[in-house]
C-alpha cells in the first residue's frame, strides 16, 4: 500500500484532484445554513491511500457514511445553502481546530494511518492550506454575504455516527450538539422527542467544545448565530431509503422550527 507525504513538493492538490468545497443550492432562501465537514472520504492523489486498506476508507473513520445522501435532499427540501467537505477526514479534520492530534491523526479508533506519521510542519500546512481552509473559509464568506444582505442565518452542522464505537454500542437514534447556544438545540431536542420512534440524545453521542470541535465554536457561536450540530446514527442511514427518510423527517422538523424562529423575532 504506497502512500506518498509529498514532503518534497510545495502543493498537495493537482491535477486529477477535485475541489474540497461542494455546494448544493447556494441561492437558497431558507434562514438555514447546512454544514457537512465529513461529507466525503477522498483522499489526494498525491497521498496515496494514506498506508491503509480500502476496508479502513469505506469506515466511519474516514467519513460520516449517509450524511451525504442526507445533507443533499434536506437542502433542496427546504431551499437551503449546503456547504461540504470532500475529502476525508483521515487527510485533515475539518471539524477539529489544526494543531490537535485530532487534526491530522496518526491513528483513529484502533487504526494506525501510517501516511500521517512523522508528517513535517509545512506537509501539515499543506494539508490545512488547500483543505482545511477554502472550507471554512466559504463558510465565512457566506455568512459575510447572508449578514451584508440581512438574510437570517442559523446554522445546521450535519453529521453521522457510528453504532458502535469502541465496543459500546450507543442507543440514540440522532443527537442534538450543542455547547453555548441553547435555542435551536432546545427547539431541536423539543421536537425530536416529539417523534414517539425515536431515542433522542442530549450532547449525545458527542458534546460540542472549543477542544473538540471548530465549526460549531468558530462559525457559530463567535459569530452569534443560532445554531446547532445534528448527529444522525449511520445504520439507519446507509442505503437511500433511509437517507430519504430522515431528510424528510429533518425538513419538517426544521421546517416547524424555522416558523417558531421567525414568529419570535430570532429567524
Amino acid at each position: 500500500m504506497a502512500f506518498d507525504t509529498v514532503e518534497v513538493t510545495d502543493q498537495l492538490l493537482g491535477e486529477g484532484d477535485i475541489p474540497p468545497v461542494h455546494e448544493v443550492n447556494a441561492a437558497g432562501a431558507s434562514p438555514f445554513l447546512l454544514t457537512a465537514d465529513h461529507y466525503g472520504r477522498v483522499l489526494p492523489r498525491a497521498l496515496g491511500d494514506l498506508g491503509i486498506a480500502e476496508g479502513e476508507l469505506v469506515r466511519h473513520i474516514a467519513w460520516d457514511i449517509g450524511i451525504a445522501g442526507v445533507a443533499e435532499p434536506l437542502a433542496k427540501m427546504i431551499d437551503a445553502h449546503l456547504i461540504a467537505q470532500r475529502y476525508s477526514r483521515l487527510v485533515i479534520d475539518c471539524n477539529r481546530p489544526p494543531g490537535v492530534a485530532s487534526s491530522i491523526p496518526v491513528i483513529s479508533e484502533e487504526t494506525a494511518i501510517p501516511g500521517n506519521e512523522n508528517l513535517s510542519a509545512a506537509a501539515k500546512e499543506m494539508r490545512r492550506r488547500e483543505i482545511f481552509d477554502p472550507y471554512h473559509g466559504r463558510i465565512g464568506a457566506a455568512i459575510d454575504a447572508r449578514v451584508r444582505s440581512g438574510k437570517p442565518t442559523v446554522l445546521v452542522a450535519l453529521h453521522s455516527f457510528t453504532p458502535v464505537y469502541y465496543g459500546d454500542p450507543r442507543p440514540w437514534h440522532i443527537g442534538t450538539l450543542y455547547h453555548r447556544d441553547t435555542v435551536l438545540p432546545r427547539l431541536m431536542l423539543q421536537h425530536l422527542r416529539g417523534e414517539s420512534d425515536l431515542v433522542v440524545g442530549d450532547n449525545q453521542p458527542y458534546a460540542v467544545s472549543d477542544i473538540t470541535d471548530y465549526t460549531i465554536p468558530v462559525h457559530g457561536e463567535a459569530r452569534g448565530l443560532i445554531n446547532t450540530g445534528i448527529e444522525i446514527r449511520q445504520d439507519l442511514i446507509t442505503d437511500e431509503t433511509g437517507q430519504q427518510r430522515w431528510a424528510e423527517r429533518l425538513a419538517r422538523i426544521l421546517r416547524e422550527i424555522a416558523a417558531t424562529l421567525h414568529k419570535d423575532g430570532m429567524a
